[in-house]
């Protein structure tokens, strides 16, 4: 059973409070090996990359910063769910690793326990990085991680059945519904989106919301509501299925490679399985807009490269010119070719774009995308929640769109 937001919070704070005080009480730090002041010669790494490819991937950009800084790391990897019960337990236990990879969207709430280190006072800086991600990574005014790369969702859409449809890539969301509606055919829905009860759902929904206007401070607002109307018009008119409440984005992509949605809402991460199925072909575009004018807005998914409190200053200083390096040009290049991701670093796009193609439409999205908890920090978790559940109360017909998010509220 997953702990609440809130009590995440409280326990980190606590076990944190604790391995500090114990801390100041011995010679050593928060996973630290070497004493004070001396030579540091190995960093300890937890990170949820568990799984092949990225394990391997994401193993190659560890070790090139390592052998720059010639040092060597002890790595370990955990399934995703199990990272913040293990920081817990590390935390608790005076045994948090040297450098510390954590969602995005988790940075400020383990930041607000006092458990990392701000890297703008070790020399480290996101000067030039995408602003979403920098709001992400930082509490207070002060950085707190680095990330490498990042991700967000947009359109994809099958060329071929486009074409021979005479239909273009929708850029509003008339043309959506209307190019959604004429491709659905018997076996065939226009779209496929992942609506399922969770932050997954959330997720889909956020491109819709914010290019609409709406924000995650503001749910009951006409803005919030049209946004919702779409999802519900394309599932009500059979342009999509009825089983988008369920489906993963892994579903998601399922179905497009099936040949039984024709344009469906989802990220870069599938374009290695997409590659696998060569007779699908396939091409990509922001998110549509409601009204000329209107910017396409989407949320910055990925990773943060942190630096917990450590007493041994040479040891956290190091750990901090290793986050730096994750983030070097060339690191970040070879992250995001080698990944499908987008770097962080705005410059690179161009580049980026010129040698991987597939991911200019990704790359554009990126430039406006924002941080989940740009604007709600911590508190975010609970925003998504009353999200998706509004989302499944409108497409269920328990609520009409402008009703849901009051009722998904408690109002």
């Amino acid at each position: 059973m997953l702990m609440t937001n809130q009590r995440i919070t409280a326990a980190l704070a606590g076990a944190v409070a604790l391995s500090l005080a114990l801390a100041a009480c011995s010679n050593g730090g928060t996973g630290s090996s070497s004493s004070s002041g001396g030579t540091v010669s190995s960093l300890s790494i937890l990170d949820y990359y568990n799984n092949e490819p990225d394990k391997s991937l994401v193993q190659k950009g560890l070790d090139a910063c390592a052998s720059q800084l010639g040092i060597t790391i002890q790595r370990e990897t955990v399934p995703g769910a199990d990272l913040i019960p293990k920081v817990l337990q590390q935390a608790s236990s005076k045994t948090l690793p040297d450098v510390l990879m954590l969602d995005n969207p988790d940075v400020q709430q383990i930041a607000a326990t006092g458990a990392l280190a701000p890297l703008d006072e070790l020399g480290v800086n996101a000067d030039g990085f995408t602003k979403g991600i920098v709001d992400a990574t930082s509490y207070q005014g002060k950085l707190y991680g680095l990330a490498p790369v990042v991700n967000t969702i947009a359109l994809f859409y099958n060329t071929k059945t486009l074409a021979d449809a005479g239909v273009q890539p929708p850029k509003t969301w008339d043309e959506l519904r209307a190019a959604a509606k004429k491709l659905t055919k018997p076996g065939r829905y226009g779209i496929a989106f992942n609506a399922n009860a969770t932050y997954e759902g959330s997720w889909q929904f956020l491109p819709a919301m914010w290019t609409n206007g709406g924000e995650e401070t503001n749910l009951t607002s006409p803005e919030v509501a049209d946004a919702l109307q779409l999802w519900v018009d394309l599932v009500k008119s059979g342009s999509a299925s009825k089983s988008v409440i369920n489906w993963t984005q892994g579903d998601v992509k399922d179905q497009f490679v099936a040949g039984k949605a024709a344009m469906m809402v989802n990220g870069p991460w599938n374009i290695p399985s997409l590659k696998e199925t060569p007779n699908v072909k396939w091409d990509v575009v922001q998110f549509p807009v409601n009204k000329a004018g209107q910017t396409p807005i989407a949320p910055l998914g990925g990773e943060a490269w942190t630096v917990p409190l450590n007493k041994d200053q040479a040891k956290q200083q190091k750990a901090a010119d290793f986050v730096k390096c994750l983030s070097s040009d060339t690191n970040e290049l070879a992250w995001a070719k080698a990944r499908f991701t987008v770097p962080t670093r705005t410059a690179l796009g161009p580049e980026y774009v010129k040698e991987v193609p597939s991911m200019k439409a990704f790359s554009e999205q990126v430039a406006n995308a924002r941080s989940r908890t740009g604007k709600l920090g911590d508190k975010w978790p609970d925003a998504a929640k009353v999200i998706y559940q509004a989302i499944q109360l409108a497409l269920t017909g328990q609520a009409t769109a402008s009703d849901a998010f009051k009722k998904a509220s408690g109002g």
